[in-house]
């Protein structure tokens, strides 16, 4: 019997000091966390676009958000969708436009070499949907590059094929100031005249198939033959019923603007809220334009010699986290009660909001994502803070966790699992319409949100919730890969989802020995990298091997320990050889820190770099390490 060496304790207890006083010097005075989110390089280009359309240019930032773009090219010539990924023509088209608005000579090396790059790919002719609407806003494309997508969408009833309300969140959100926009048409101020006819490889206006396959299914042809059917008839439709959809689509934003937080709280939307603003005639000082371009200002984040703009601001996700590493590491830290104060009033208990569609008769309950984004709880955060603030046993915290019971009981949908923000929201024919290639309209349940879910029903333990409980673990059987992993649709990727559903089947009590388990074991082992860590890139959302990278990084590595152990393997020697790899990792600030990106908003469209990850992951895993190897029991008792 192969015997694993005792832990180093006071080693570990020094690695573990060390996280700890870095995480806990990241809280900000009122007990939250915040780190930065970063994207690739389409949204700070989107934002330098955004200044020219409106003729609102800051030449300060756009010099450092210039020096950001330069910075992340690649080798390639291009810009990828994440840290050392291939070239992505639409972020290339629009890094390339956002540069040459900046004022980089055309001639000049780099953008010869992305200029030769986007050609190579197929030219600006073949950018994907929204590149074509912001060329079309500058006039670099003709309207015939979009596809038919009538305002009157917004009238529709529920019941109809193609709604507003059968779209995901964000899809919502970032679409319905566009349906105006696109019935406006408007043009860009583009001061400074910037063309990119030199990206096309036919003249823009001779292009004939902007919208073509190929088509994944026989959706794609039907919708095609639509496009085609709609487009001559479109300017006939009814004037009355068209502005009638117009005024809907503007109700709809103004009661959801959200303050300075924007629009569904995410940057395509708020960016689409100013532009469509402006298309209606609105001054600069109107207080609902002022307020919108407010919110795109505050997601930059300006550095000495760089900036770039954010997706969107991740306190409560980044809150609730920390809170779980605090708590797994000192459950009397001072600090966990003023990160779970600051939780507890963002709880949104008055707002019915999108969700209810579906969903009426579920009762509010849920936290969003962002600071404020009360239409738009999310049920990942959600369970999220449940467990935390469950954890610290709080009697004061009781009503508002069985307000979050409540809601994700609430959100199930019909096959078992759990979606983001909506629930059954799994219309996939949607996905074929011209307008939808990026395949990223939909917010169907997935496997490691269900599998938060779980986590967070049964650490409650409430004996009435264990049919919900049994359907979703149904669920994650039905979606567990070959290998024995699972799909991360919200990280990356399998190593992320593996350990999300380790940690729901523990919760729920199934036997360590279950098939579905020793599985899931078995993929972590095998894809241990010799260092000791593990690592994963985004490459594995489009058919790289699952759980294999060319390096080891330490968010990754604290995921797989975390699934490891939640599946009784604390004593296993991949997990001794993990703790060792992240402590050798630790850098002189007590903390680690990753280039590869870590999360995805959409697989193969756009991925996301948590900075907080590798600060608050580790020091989880190493704390849960420390107490499950100095106990007498092996079982982990929570959750997450």
């Amino acid at each position: 019997m192969l015997t694993i060496p005792e832990p180093d304790f006071p080693a570990l207890d020094a690695t573990i000091s060390r996280a700890q006083a870095a995480l806990g010097a990241d809280q900000k005075p009122d007990g939250h966390f915040v780190y930065e989110l970063e994207a690739d390089a389409t949204i700070p280009a989107e934002y330098i676009l955004l200044e020219h359309y409106l003729d609102r240019i800051d030449p300060e930032i756009e010099r450092k958000i210039g020096h950001y773009l330069r910075e992340i090219q690649g080798e390639h010539g291009g810009w990828p969708l994440f840290h050392g990924g291939k070239l992505d023509l639409s972020a290339s088209v629009k890094a390339y436009f956002a540069l040459k608005a900046i004022g980089d000579d055309p001639t000049a090396p780099h953008m010869q070499r992305a200029k030769n790059a986007i050609l190579a790919a197929g030219g600006a002719e073949r950018a994907n949907v929204f590149t074509r609407i912001q060329m079309a806003l500058f006039a670099a494309v003709p309207w015939r590059a979009v596809p038919v997508m009538p305002v009157e969408i917004m009238s529709l009833p529920l019941w109809f094929p193609i709604n507003i309300w059968k779209i995901s969140y964000w899809s919502r959100t970032v679409i319905t100031p566009l349906l105006v926009l696109i019935s406006k048409r408007p043009q860009a101020r583009n001061p400074r005249g910037i063309t990119i006819d030199e990206l096309f490889v036919c003249a823009p206006t001779a292009v004939n198939d902007y919208i073509r396959g190929p088509y994944k299914s026989p959706w794609g042809y039907f919708f095609k033959a639509l496009d085609v059917a709609l487009r001559p008839i479109e300017a006939f439709f009814p004037r009355k019923f068209h502005q009638k959809s117009i005024d809907k689509a503007i109700a709809f934003i103004t009661e959801r603007l959200n303050g300075d937080d924007g629009l569904g709280g995410i940057y395509p939307a708020i960016a689409n809220t100013v532009m469509m603003y402006d298309a209606m005639g609105y001054p600069p000082d109107h207080p609902d334009a002022a307020i919108a371009w407010s919110a795109v200002r505050k997601l930059l984040v300006i550095d000495q010699d760089r900036a770039y703009c954010q997706p969107c601001f991740s306190p409560v996700w980044d809150t609730g986290l920390a809170a779980h590493a605090l708590i797994e590491t000192n459950p009397d830290d001072k600090r966990i009660a003023a990160a779970c104060d600051w939780l507890i009033p963002r709880q949104i208990n008055d707002v019915i909001g999108d969700w209810s569609i579906r969903k009426p008769h579920a009762p509010p309950g849920g936290w969003a994502f962002q600071y404020n984004n009360a239409y738009y709880p999310d049920v990942d955060d959600t369970a999220v803070v449940g467990m935390a603030l469950h954890r610290t046993g709080k009697p004061d915290y009781h009503n508002a966790i069985e307000r979050a019971r409540g809601w994700i009981i609430g959100m199930q949908s019909s096959n078992g699992g759990w979606g983001a923000f909506d629930s059954d929201n799994d219309f996939q024919y949607l996905n074929h319409i011209p307008f939808a290639d990026h395949g990223a309209l939909l917010d169907p349940p997935t496997a490691d949100v269900t599998a938060r879910c779980i986590s967070f029903l049964a650490q409650l333990g409430h004996q009435q919730d264990r049919p919900a409980i049994d359907r979703a673990v149904e669920y994650l059987r039905r979606e567990q890969e070959k290998d024995g992993s699972w799909f991360g649709r919200w990280g990356t990727n399998y190593i992320y989802g593996t350990w999300s559903c380790l940690c729901a089947l523990n919760a729920a009590s199934l036997a360590h020995d279950e098939p579905m388990i020793k599985r899931a074991v078995s993929f972590l082992v095998d894809t241990q990298r010799d260092d000791g860590g593990w690592g994963e890139d985004e490459e594995s959302y489009a058919g790289a091997p699952p759980g294999r990278y060319s390096e080891s990084l330490p968010s990754q590595t604290a995921w797989a320990l975390l699934g490891l152990m939640a599946a009784g393997e604390a004593r296993h020697p991949a997990v001794a050889r993990g703790v060792a790899y992240l402590q050798a990792a630790q850098e002189s600030s007590g903390s680690w820190s990753e280039k590869p990106y870590n999360a995805v908003g959409f697989p193969r469209v756009f991925y996301l770099r948590y900075h907080g990850y590798p600060r608050f992951f580790p020091l989880l895993a190493l704390s849960r390490y420390r107490g499950l190897t100095q106990s007498n029991s092996a079982k982990v008792q929570f959750g997450f």
